[in-house]
């Protein structure tokens, strides 16, 4: 019988079965694990049969909340990393070579900007676009492209990838096509549904919602065809080609990096997973509210959020995603001081986040994106005055008032 998604997370770990009845997979602390003879180790660290190596690269709890998160994405298999960024950093370092070229969107997280940059002091060309166009994407291809990289939906400024078009280009140019799945989670939207074949979420933000846990996750799909990419190891060729790509980021990028997710926080994320669905629902309902609050307020120059019909990607995003997920950002007036407008807020959070059940603002150019500098700021359509907001799950009057006396505080002193 086909179950529901939330039906399916809760009880995806009893499927397998769980020592003592337990409800949930145990946190298994354990590093090392003893076999009975020394041809089951051997067999098991050549990979001909199931079991646990050492703990830098496998770990029960966390093989428990692989297999959820392989589930939800609707994919093959998962591995996880102790952070998002070590996810798509050990993507990215496992899977290319110098000379190699990689197209990605110009929108893009910071630190996942700063990640690219340095792949380029190692000889790996990386052509920056605006991915709202395919078009675009496919002018910046060449023989040598390797990947293309997208999110989903942009951070800070809410830019939506032409996401079915560009895994339609990649399908037949042989090309990987990896998305960053964070902004929207698998609740919204499944990047298998556009060809994408291997899906990152950092599952420190959505999926574990509760700001308790780092944790990252690389799902392959199967929509991509392993034996025509030319940087898989020899050694990595063994069993379906459908497992290459994935052996190899475990192999190269969490083994060989030690990336590894503690099993206490994959407990964590595990929990919090189960109600995903619920707090997306909420908190992007809560945005869509204060979207439509800010858009007319007159101390705010700019909404920037995809439910709102001015967005340029709106049809795009109505078409692509379940909802519009609960992240957005505001450009206040040049009179209106965005650190008075923070100062004031009561109720909402000053913090840097996604995907809490607490609201969350950060003045962007001055923090998370600070490094970046001034000219990549302003391709990315990033201000002075950019406010980023996580919206949490509040109750929606409670954060239309706060942001109303915020926002009448701040315009009055400018």
């Amino acid at each position: 019988m086909s179950k529901g998604f939330t039906t399916a997370i809760l009880h995806s770990d009893r499927q397998g079965g769980i020592e003592h009845g337990s409800l949930h997979k145990p946190v298994h602390n354990s590093i090392t694990f003893a076999h009975n003879t020394a041809a089951d180790i051997a067999a098991v660290f050549q990979g001909r049969q199931p079991g646990m190596t050492y703990g830098r690269q496998v770990n029960p709890t966390t093989q428990a909340l692989e297999k959820k998160i392989t589930l939800m994405e609707g994919g093959l298999a998962t591995c996880c990393f102790s952070t998002g960024m070590a996810a798509i950093s050990a993507t990215l370092f496992s899977l290319l070579r110098a000379g190699d070229h990689v197209v990605s969107s110009v929108f893009l997280f910071g630190n996942t900007n700063s990640v690219f940059q340095t792949l380029q002091n190692f000889g790996i060309e990386v052509s920056f676009v605006d991915a709202t166009d395919v078009a675009n994407v496919e002018a910046a291809l060449r023989p040598n492209t390797r990947l293309v990289f997208v999110e989903t939906i942009a951070n800070p400024c809410t830019q939506v990838a032409d996401l079915e078009r560009i895994g339609t280009l990649c399908k037949a140019r042989e090309v990987l096509y990896v998305v960053d799945n964070t902004i929207t989670s698998p609740w919204s939207f499944k990047p298998v549904s556009v060809g994408a074949g291997l899906v990152i979420n950092s599952l420190s933000k959505y999926i574990g919602g509760h700001a308790n846990a780092l944790g990252g996750s690389v799902t392959e799909t199967g929509a991509f065809d392993w034996e025509k990419f030319p940087n898989i190891y020899a050694n990595y060729k063994t069993g379906k080609p459908s497992t290459w790509g994935l052996l190899q980021i475990r192999k190269k990028g969490l083994r060989d990096t030690g990336a590894t997710l503690a099993p206490e926080a994959a407990h964590h994320i595990s929990v919090g997973s189960e109600t995903l669905a619920l707090r997306q629902e909420c908190s992007s309902a809560n945005a869509g509210k204060l979207a439509e609050f800010f858009n007319t307020h007159p101390a705010i120059k700019q909404v920037f959020y995809p439910g709102l019909a001015a967005h340029p990607q709106h049809a795009l995003a109505k078409t692509l995603f379940r909802n519009n997920s609960s992240l957005m950002s505001i450009e206040l007036k040049p009179e209106v001081d965005c650190f008075a407008f923070i100062d004031a807020l009561q109720l909402v959070v000053i913090a840097s986040h996604l995907g809490d059940n607490r609201s969350l603002a950060i003045p962007v150019a001055h923090t998370i994106y600070f490094e970046m500098g001034a000219e990549r700021r302003a391709e990315m359509g990033i201000s002075d005055g950019t406010v980023r907001l996580a919206i949490g799950i509040e109750d929606s009057d409670d954060l239309i008032a706060d942001f109303a006396q915020a926002l009448d505080k701040a315009a009055a002193k400018a």
